[in-house]
Formats: structure tokens, C-alpha cells, sequence
């Protein structure tokens, strides 16, 4: 059977496990919030396709977002085509590029897509500046204060030694001329208003002078204001403070914020084993799945079990070492570490269960592979009247496809 999209089904036709299952309503409820935020502030929201981008849902995401930004030629155009001007010639949605760096046979095509384009670095700024300025594309330069609030260092914008944008004051201010803006992006699930303030006074007493002169600041994302008790109205302050002093548009890239608990990964129990404690195998893979929960070295949260909602957090596997009845639930591949994580469960775990992981749509479906050749998750949508689409699913021609 070849790959299907876009197809209506019911909930008594899910399609088999695994699949991403993600919920119009969550995203609508996070993105009142991003829409309120930027009414208070001024400030415009542009959707990082680099976190997520499954366009199945961006009808219900267009009316509240100014545009997307992205972080390669593929993006750009699946930004463009799919949410700004290549959807609907009347859309005034933006379409915001950058790229880490930028190769002479693709800018042609990325600035027949861009509304802006923003340069990692001045060499890159000096190599095609004058293609851009002859489309009149608005150019940006990424700024990089040399410090952020990321508690990994594998996410840290401004580790050591790191490729990710200018820090000498002196050479950004000699490009003033060749650019409208900049992008500053150093925040990583950064929940603190107070940190997030510290961080951008920072910014402003190092380079102000180069803000002033400035039309607009992109100050990226990472910025997880959906929290519950996070002080909104404080934070839009505090950005229609920074963009009236500057006289500059301000925007920001939500990317987990646009969909964070909007998303789970569903997946059925396939073998129960004992080894010390309690072990599950289910038929998905954090390695090709859930990827971050391996770079990160974090826990999976579970959602539900057999369709039961279930708010489970995953318990501390260094620090349970003698509790013999937690369960470990793996992944199917032949990573020994492939673990969704160590859990307190009110029943011991059965094969034919259903388990749904939570936090299953930022940075998930935007890095899924084909390790092990496991079968790919279908991505089903529920819409926002309750029914079930099944939006895409894939077969063994998609992963041949894949190869070579």
C-alpha cells in the first residue's frame, strides 16, 4: 500500500500504533496565548518550522501567527508554501530565512521565497548582500550576546567557541549600512521572566547604540511563556519598553511554545520482561521517534494508558535503583539505551497496552528517521469539532525511498 495523505477517518479506524497524535485544540489554546502576547506588546510571532512543522495544522495556527521563520532552503519554502504568500496571494503573512550558512546554489531559490533574510555571519552577510538587495529582500545579521539561558550545552547558542552569529560590536556596527535588523536567539526553555529581562538588559547596555539604529530585532524563542503562572503582562511590558526605546519591530520565534502538550506519541506494549524490575517494550523508538529525549537524556512523560488520561512523570532512575517494581519501558530498536524512561505505575504493564508519551510534537516529528527500519509513526490530527484525520502514513516504499 503506498504512503496515504490527508485521509478522513473515524476514531474507530486509527490507524495501527505507533503514531503522533496531536490535538487542534491544544495548539489553538497556546496560540490565544501567543496572539494575546503579542496585542499587549506589539510584538509580531513567527512560527519556528525548525521545531515544528507539520503543516496539517497551520490552518488553525495562520490566524494567529505573523508568518514562520525557518532554517534551510527546505523550510523557507514549506514556510512560504504552506502558511505565507504561496498559500494565498492575499496573505500578508511574513517569510523569515536563516540559515547557519548559506551555499551559492541555493540563495537564489531561498530569496524567491524570503520576505527577510538574516545572515549568520558577515562573511556570508558580504557574500550575498548584493543578490538580496537586487530583489529587495530586507537583510538581518545574527547577533550573538555571548550569553544565554540554556541549561545544555548542546543547545547553548553561545557556548564556547561558537559558530552561531557576531559578537564584535565594532564589525556589526561597520555593516549597519547593509542591514535592517538582527536576530538574537539565546534563550532555550527558558521559564524565568526575571532571567529572560537579566538577559536582555544585557543585551542592551552592550549594543543599544547598534539597536537604535536598527528597524527591527528578532529575539528568537525558547521563551516558554505559556506556563500557567508565567507574568505575561509583564513580559509584554517589558518588550513594548525594549521596542519603543529602540524604535524597532520586535518578533519572536515560538517553537515549543506554539505546540507544547499538544502533541503524544502513541504506542502499544509488544513484550513484558523482568530483569531486576519490571520491562516493557513498546513498538516506537526514542532514536528515531522521540530523538531529543535521547540527546537530552530526558524522560518521556505518559499521557495516558489505554486511552485513560494519566498524568505519570517519569521517576529518577539513579535514584530507584532498589525499587524492583517501577517499570522500565524501552524502545523497540537494538539501542541498548533506548529508553522512554523509569515509572511508578498503578498496574503492571500487559502486552497489547496502549501508552501514550506526552510532549510528543516539538522537535519530534522534524527529526524522525528510519533507524532500525521500525516503522514510521502515522501522524493523525484531531481537528477542532473532535474528528480524527489521519493525515499521513508510512509504509515500507517510504523507507526504501529513503535510501538508495
Amino acid at each position: 500500500m503506498n504512503a496515504k495523505t490527508s485521509l478522513k477517518t473515524t476514531k474507530s479506524s486509527l490507524p495501527p500504533t505507533p503514531y503522533y497524535l496531536l490535538d487542534e485544540a491544544a495548539i489553538v489554546a497556546n496560540m490565544q496565548i501567543i496572539a494575546r502576547l503579542c496585542e499587549l506588546s506589539g510584538a509580531k510571532a513567527l512560527l519556528a518550522l525548525k521545531c515544528f512543522a507539520t503543516w496539517g495544522v497551520f490552518d488553525v495556527m495562520q490566524p494567529y501567527l505573523h508568518g514562520t521563520t525557518s532554517s534551510s532552503l527546505n523550510e523557507v519554502r514549506l514556510g512560504y508554501e504552506t502558511f505565507g504568500k504561496g498559500k494565498d496571494s492575499d496573505n500578508e503573512k511574513e517569510t523569515h530565512a536563516y540559515s547557519v550558512a548559506y551555499s551559492t546554489d541555493e540563495i537564489d531559490e531561498v530569496l524567491s521565497y524570503a520576505d527577510k533574510i538574516i545572515f549568520n555571519s558577515i562573511s556570508q552577510l558580504n557574500a550575498f548582500k548584493e543578490q538580496a538587495a537586487a530583489k529587495g529582500i530586507p537583510v538581518g545579521l545574527r547577533l550573538n550576546p555571548k550569553t544565554s539561558n540554556s541549561s545544555f550545552i548542546i543547545a547553548d547558542p553561545a557556548r564556547p567557541f561558537s559558530r552561531l552569529g557576531e559578537h564584535d560590536k565594532d564589525k556589526i556596527a561597520a555593516v549597519l549600512s547593509d542591514i535592517t535588523g538582527v536576530m538574537i536567539h539565546n534563550n532555550c526553555e527558558n521559564d524565568s521572566f526575571e532571567a529572560f529581562s537579566d538577559s536582555l538588559a544585557d543585551i542592551e547596555a552592550r549594543f543599544g547604540d547598534v539597536l537604535a539604529q536598527l528597524e527591527w530585532v528578532s529575539l528568537g524563542g525558547g521563551i516558554h511563556f505559556i506556563a500557567p503562572d508565567y507574568p505575561l503582562e509583564k513580559l509584554a511590558e517589558r518588550l513594548k519598553g525594549f521596542s519603543e526605546k529602540y524604535g524597532v519591530q520586535v518578533y519572536l520565534e515560538p517553537g515549543e511554545a506554539s505546540i507544547h502538550g499538544a502533541g503524544s506519541l502513541v504506542t502499544s506494549v509488544l513484550d513484558t520482561m523482568h530483569n531486576e524490575k519490571n520491562l516493557a517494550v513498546v513498538d516506537a523508538s526514542i532514536e528515531a521517534h522521540m530523538l531529543d529525549l535521547l540527546i537530552y537524556r530526558e524522560s518521556a512523560p505518559i499521557a495516558a494508558i489505554n486511552k485513560e488520561s494519566i498524568n505519570i512523570l517519569p521517576v529518577d532512575m539513579a535514584k530507584t535503583a532498589d525499587v524492583v517494581d517501577n517499570t522500565i519501558i524501552y524502545g523497540r530498536s537494538c539501542l541498548a539505551g533506548d529508553i522512554f524512561g523509569e515509572y511508578a505505575l498503578p498496574n503492571q504493564l500487559q502486552v497489547g497496552d496502549k501508552i501514550a508519551f506526552g510532549n510528543a510534537a516539538g522537535y519530534t516529528m522534524v527529526k524522525k528517521n528510519w533507524f532500525n527500519g521500525v516503522n514510521m509513526p502515522a501522524i493523525v490530527i484531531r481537528r477542532l469539532d473532535g474528528s480524527i484525520d489521519v493525515q499521513r502514513e508510512f509504509d515500507y516504499q517510504d523507507y526504501k525511498a529513503s535510501l538508495s
